[in-house]
């Protein structure tokens, strides 16, 4: 009898961006923001006091999170600070791909005209020994599942 199916693990994984070709830029610590929804509208029928109709209207993106270590030099980081200092929003395209143990990819979500929306860089603390993170904050359009 074949083994069952196990699912993948969640920490093999890269992000390619259509701006940048750096594999350090691939490179997250944590990637979150992955998730559609349906909004709904509430329609009332007239004599029926049970329940409403909920009736879809329109999916809904959440914002994509990704933190990773600081890097000094990186194609994405000078994306984002064109965005904030010079108002140039740029739509990009990435993949986030999730990869087997052979590297092989699992999944790819491929996220559609992501643009800048948050940047954050931890605290510095001469009290502490860390890493100083990066958190970037994305807004797109939509997704697609390959």
């Amino acid at each position: 009898m074949a083994a069952g199916y196990y699912p993948p693990w969640g920490f093999y994984y890269k992000v390619e961006f259509g701006i940048s070709k750096a594999s350090d830029d691939a490179r997250f610590q944590t990637v979150s923001g992955l998730s559609v929804e349906y909004d709904y509208e509430s329609f009332k029928e007239g004599g029926e006091n049970r329940f409403e109709h909920k009736l879809p209207v329109r999916t809904k993106y959440a914002d994509m999170v990704l933190k990773r270590g600081m890097l000094t030099n990186s194609d994405v980081i000078k994306w984002f600070l064109a965005a904030f200092r010079d108002r140039e929003f740029k739509p990009s395209n990435l993949n986030v791909i999730l990869m087997s143990e052979n590297g092989d990819p699992l999944r790819t979500w491929n996220v559609v005209h992501a643009i800048p929306k948050k940047w954050l860089v931890s605290d510095l603390n001469a009290n502490e020994s860390s890493l100083v993170i990066e958190t970037m904050e994305l807004t797109y359009q939509y997704f697609t599942i390959q």
